[in-house]
This record gives C-alpha cells, structure tokens and sequence, in this order.
C-alpha cells in the first residue's frame, strides 16, 4: 500500500515519488532539486554563514552534499550572505483538506506571496481539496528528523545498535530503506553522527508525519489526491507537501498517473 509523508527533493523512498520520476527528464527532475535546495540555503543563511553556529545551515548544506550539488551553487548563495545580500524569499505554510478528508501541510519558499497563494489554492480547488487555516492540520502531525538509508548498507538488526547508539528516537526498515526519526532538536547531532558511522545518508530532512493515516479505498478520490500532490510538487515555490493516506496497491496499479 501507498502512504505519503512527503512531497520533496529528498522523498525518493515513496512509491509515490516513485512514479513522479518515470514522468519527465531526469535532468528536469535534477534541476528541481537544486532549485528547492538552493532557496533553503538563502533561507538558512539569515542564521549566520558559519556552520557550526547556525544548525539549519549545517543541514541543508548536508542536503546539498547528498544530491552531489556543485560546490560553485552552494559558494555563491554564502558569498551573497557574507556581502549583506540577503535574499527576499519569506517562508510560507499552507493547511487544508483533499478529497476523502486527507490532511496536507504544504511548505513554500516564495518571493512574491500573492503569486504562491494563487497556484496553492488553484491547485487544491481543482482536485477537489480545501484549503484552511493554519493549525487546522498541524495538529494531526508530528515534525520530526528523518534521515534515510539504504537497505543494503547494514542490517536491521545493526541498524537498530546503530540507532540506539547514536541518541535516535526510532528506526523503521522495509524492503528497501532503513528511516531513522529523531526529535528536531537532535537532529543535526544523529545525522553527523550516523554520517561517520555509515556515510551520507539517501536523504536527510524535517518532516510532517502523521499521527495516523486515513485508508483511500476509491479508485476517484485516490486519482484526484495523487493528481493533487502531482500538482503541488510541480509547483515552483512548494518545498514539501506533507499527508497521512493510505492507498492499496491495488488501486495505485489501476491508476494511470
């Protein structure tokens, strides 16, 4: 079955995702990423251009090195930093609905708040969504550190040594990957951590995770929210789109997406 916690650069590990990128170049999809990466390190930057006093910049500077972003992108945004030109992105959180009651958080970074609020609301009213207030959601998820690593690096039964060693909160291993959670305050701290241990992880990030997931068993309502997220993940200034359905693979198979 499909269950979907994020909409990002870094969510490769989603069946969802999954399909997204059999749609369209792969260069495209390259460009994407540096694109939402390079706006959160403009964002992160306003914290200071020293790593190691400002945590978000450490993480997204992790981020940066995990997709191998030329080093050339990253020198310039901290150059501009230094010099005193700091960027006019503001961030932006958007709570609402899609169909079936399925929560989503949406994360944008824009430069022209009027322009992003268009596209989002557009986005939700054509797929059958709402949109709501803020904390009208937020509720129903937890934001927590979620690192990603693939299944062939160590075994779940290592894996978990790993993570109780290192100060971790949890670790889920499937087929495919081992996702480490963390509390956001110790985020950083596991991820360097766990990066002398194993590596650079798949994906690093701070994610929405729901409480509890609400079941899609209508081959309509499934359509309307993945061509939703579709939508949302195309859009320019959307950084992260954050639900909690669940969708029987069944019905995934049957959608042409």
């Amino acid at each position: 079955m499909l269950n979907f916690i994020g909409v990002i650069q870094m969510a490769g590990h989603s069946k969802f995702k999954n399909i997204m990128h059999r749609k369209g170049a792969q260069d495209a999809k390259r460009a994407k990423k540096f694109a939402r990466l390079t706006k959160e390190l403009q964002v992160a930057v306003r914290g200071g251009t020293d790593p190691s006093s400002n945590p978000r910049l450490r993480s997204a500077l992790a981020a940066c090195r995990s997709v191998n972003m030329p080093k050339d992108n990253i020198e310039r945004v901290i150059k501009k930093a230094e010099t005193g030109q700091s960027s006019k992105l503001e961030e932006i959180r958007y709570e609402g609905y899609a169909s079936g009651g399925v929560a989503l958080i949406v994360d944008a970074v824009t430069d022209n708040r009027n322009r992003t609020a268009a596209e989002v609301r557009s986005s939700f009213t054509k797929y059958g969504g709402t949109l709501s207030e803020t904390g009208s959601v937020s509720f129903m998820f937890n934001n927590i550190g979620q690192i990603i690593y693939n299944k062939n690096i160590k075994s779940d039964e290592d894996i978990f040594e790993i993570v109780i060693d290192v100060g971790a909160d949890d670790v889920n291993s499937d087929e495919n990957n081992h996702e480490i959670f963390t509390s956001v305050n110790e985020f950083n701290n596991v991820r360097e951590k766990l990066e002398k241990l194993l590596g650079m992880p798949e994906q690093a990030q701070i994610i929405w995770q729901p409480e509890n997931l609400i079941k899609i068993d209508d081959e309509k309502k499934a359509m309307s929210i993945l061509k939703l997220l579709e939508t949302l993940d195309n859009c320019e200034d959307v950084q992260g789109v954050y639900s909690n359905f669940d969708i029987e693979d069944e019905i995934i198979n049957k959608i042409n997406i």
